[in-house]
């Protein structure tokens, strides 16, 4: 099994300093946001800045240079390139075509398709409507990962059509694994979607292309009008949160799953270096335990 970082998770670093910071700490490689360019100045709300600040971002106003430059600062520092992870809608199919021809010129494998949210007074779909909407959509992009020898990765997030692992191997039925597959997310199940993590592993099979490594936990947030109380999801550190970060690790040694996971750490109690460091040990420590 392979550790890597995704940049998202390194806000304050220039893609530079994040190759060469997780080269020291020991990390196998690095995985590339893909967003407009950051806002400049500080960040009003602190906790906002992975996605309003980002320095550490392929730009979507440059796909091609900034996907090379990431390459490159890679190579030059031994560690491997994983994939480049845009956030585009259903209906900007063209610019996601771009980052996979992007991807396949510089030699890069993996991209994620957009977090396709279900958002009914937006899109006049009901749930099985936008399902089968995005399937057609994940249909019709065949021809161009095959032509640019790219794998089209969906992630399994809160609030989006594939939010569960049941729901993503039904999004991902029939597809070809070798390119199609899953973004496996530990902590977007704190919010939505959690199932038990063996079950899951043997429900996807080859379709788990890839893990995002997070946790986070529920919090009170007041009473509604009735007097109940309400929760609101809150990111941790690894060790802190909801998710079972030791279970999860039992379920892929279970399986015999040895691929790639990244770090996506939005907590905020310590500063990135320090996180990173400590989370490589933590991850490396259960590895350990449950691989004997």
């Amino acid at each position: 099994m392979k550790f890597g970082v995704f940049s998202v998770s390194m806000p304050e670093y220039t893609p530079a300093e994040a190759v060469k910071l997780a080269k020291e700490i020991g990390y196998d490689a690095m995985e590339w946001r893909v967003a407009a360019p950051p806002q400049e100045g500080e960040p009003g709300d602190y906790a906002r800045r992975y996605w309003t600040h980002n320095k550490c971002t392929i730009k979507e106003t440059s796909i091609l240079e900034d996907t090379l430059e990431a390459k490159r600062l890679c190579e030059e520092a031994g560690i491997e390139m994983w994939g480049i992870s845009p956030a585009l809608p259903l209906e900007k199919m063209d610019a996601f075509y771009e980052v996979v021809k992007a991807a396949g010129q510089v030699g890069v494998k993996m991209v994620r398709f957009g977090l396709i949210m279900f958002d009914q007074s937006k899109t006049g779909m009901d749930y099985p409507t936008h399902f089968e909407y995005m399937r057609n959509k994940l249909r019709e992009a065949e021809p161009v990962l095959k032509e640019n020898n790219v794998k089209l990765v969906i992630e399994m997030h809160h609030g989006t059509l594939t939010a569960s692992a049941s729901a993503a191997a039904r999004m991902l039925e029939g597809f070809d694994p070798n390119y199609y597959g899953l973004i496996y997310d530990v902590g977007n199940q704190v919010y939505e979607g959690y199932e038990d993590y063996l079950k899951s592993f043997q429900l996807l099979g080859d379709y788990i292309a890839h893990v995002h490594l997070k946790n986070a936990y529920m919090k009170e947030d007041g009473e509604d009008e009735f007097g109940a109380t309400k929760w609101t999801g809150v990111s941790a550190p690894l060790k802190k949160g909801q998710a079972n970060i030791k279970k999860f690790f039992e379920a892929m040694a279970a399986v015999g799953y040895d691929g790639s996971v990244s770090i996506e750490d939005f907590s905020n109690e310590s500063p990135t270096e320090e996180k990173l460091r400590e989370n490589l040990e933590y991850m490396k420590a259960l590895l350990a335990a449950t691989r004997k």
